[in-house]
This record gives C-alpha cells, structure tokens and sequence, in this order.
C-alpha cells in the first residue's frame, strides 16, 4: 500500500514553497537535536552502573567547547528565526499571487456540513466541488454561515478560518491538473467528517465547458433551503441570481470585518 503524504506532496505554486520551508525547518533543527540525542545514549552507556565508571565529579568543562557548542546554537536559532520572518511575509496567504494570467475570484461559504463555492463573475455556484484553471492565480474570499471552520486544500496551499461575520482571504494556484482534496481542518458538529469537497485544476478549455454546462443544465440556487443542516452532500451546481449573494452572507452578522 502506497501512502500518499500530501503536505510532501504539493501541486502548488505556494505549497511548493510551504513544504520546502517545513523541511529546511526541521533539517536545521535535527542539526542541534541529533548530536544530542547521540550524546544522550552515547553517556547513558558509558555510565552504565554495570561498567561502574570512574566517577569524577569536580572535573571543570572545557569552556572553548561550551563557547562553541553554544554559539552554534545561537546560529541556528538565527537561521531558522530569519527563514521564518522572510516566509511570514512572502507567504502571506493575503498576498495575491503574480502571473501573467487574470487571477480568478471564487467566493467560499463554510455551512452546516457543505462548502457553498460561489464563481460571482458567472453566476453560478456549487456545492462540494470547486474546479479552476491551471497555472491561473485563484483569490478566494471565504467566510463562514454556520459555526467557525477552517478551509483547507493541502497539496495547493494552507489552511484558512472561515468564520461568521468576517471575510478572509486566501491565494492559491496548481501547477498542475488533476483532482486534490479539500475538507474542513476544525471540528464544527456532528456533519464534520462529510464536510469535504474535490478541488479541481483543469485546461482553460475544461473549466470553460464546464462553467457553461453549470449555466445550462443546473436549477435556481435557493440559498435558505440550501444554508440548512445536512450531511454527505453530493457535489452540485446552480445558477445565482442575486449578485450580492456572498456580501448578505457576511452582513447577516452586523458590520462586515475585513481581515488583512
């Protein structure tokens, strides 16, 4: 059985970068951490009650050796605390991705146990399946119509709050096509195992014929009937007639909050 580990296997511009940075991370930490564990054994050993060691308690420690061991130390934490400071930044899931290609905005509603994926420059939506061009720069606005979730893609990029109220913000882009998946990261009731979804990346011509297909051939979204509980729903499509469909998601909570 071949395990596929997803986080070590990324299909995206920005999940690329995340998983190199996690293995440089922790590269540089095992640097600190084997030797100790290897000094850990290597003294339990050679003390062993069985050997009955020359015990010699008062023996100073060599101070060049403390110097140097710490000072290492010190460059490691340097290394890792600057990799850190420089990818909080470049990776900002806020930050919009740079490509030649028109970026695509797709709107996210976290319900009770469904993902609702709004296209607002079609007029369509779908139920558990969300599908977008590759190599083509997807913005997504997520927020949430049920209690406090987390959006999550693994093998295109990270995790994202979706929660009542607010609008967050998150970037991706495949480099590749083929079908990933997507699924709720926070527990939020009794649906939450069936709150998953496939995360399409197709052709130009594939995301076209389909949004066109959607246009022609789904029924009118009732979005009350819709937001109410329900398990293991089976991906769907709809029209959407009212435009501003996701903003009324987000002002039903009062003054939207925009978190940047």
């Amino acid at each position: 059985m071949k395990l596929n580990f997803e986080l070590f296997n990324p299909k995206g511009f920005i999940s690329e970068q995340q998983t190199d940075l996690i293995i440089t991370v922790v590269a540089l930490l095992l640097i600190a951490v084997i030797p100790a564990l290897v000094l850990t054994f290597t003294f339990a050993w050679k003390y062993r009650a069985s050997k009955q060691s020359k015990f010699t308690p008062n023996v100073s420690g060599n101070t060049k050796l403390q110097l140097g061991w710490l000072g290492f130390l010190i460059l490691i934490i340097i290394s890792v605390g600057t990799l850190a400071f420089k990818n909080s930044h470049a990776l900002d899931p806020r930050k919009p991705i740079q490509s030649e290609k028109q970026a695509i905005t797709i709107q996210v509603v976290a319900l009770e146990w469904k993902w609702l994926f709004i296209y607002p420059n079609s007029s369509i939506a779908s139920v558990n399946f969300l599908q977008f061009p590759e190599d083509t720069p997807i913005n997504l606005e997520i927020t949430a119509d049920a209690p406090m979730n987390s959006f999550l893609i693994p093998q295109l990029g990270g995790q994202m709050y979706a929660m009542n109220g607010m609008k967050t913000s998150l970037h991706i882009m495949a480099n590749e096509v083929g079908d990933y998946r997507g699924f709720s990261s926070n527990i939020s009731g009794e649906g939450f195992s069936g709150m998953k979804f496939t995360a399409r990346a197709s052709s130009d011509r594939d995301f076209n014929a389909w949004v066109e297909t959607a246009r022609i051939s789904s029924g009118s979204l009732n979005y009350n009937e819709l937001a109410k509980p329900s398990k293991n729903n089976l991906p769907t499509t709809y029209l959407v007639a009212q435009t501003d469909l996701f903003d009324s998601i987000v002002m039903k909570y009062g003054e939207p909050i925009h978190v940047r």
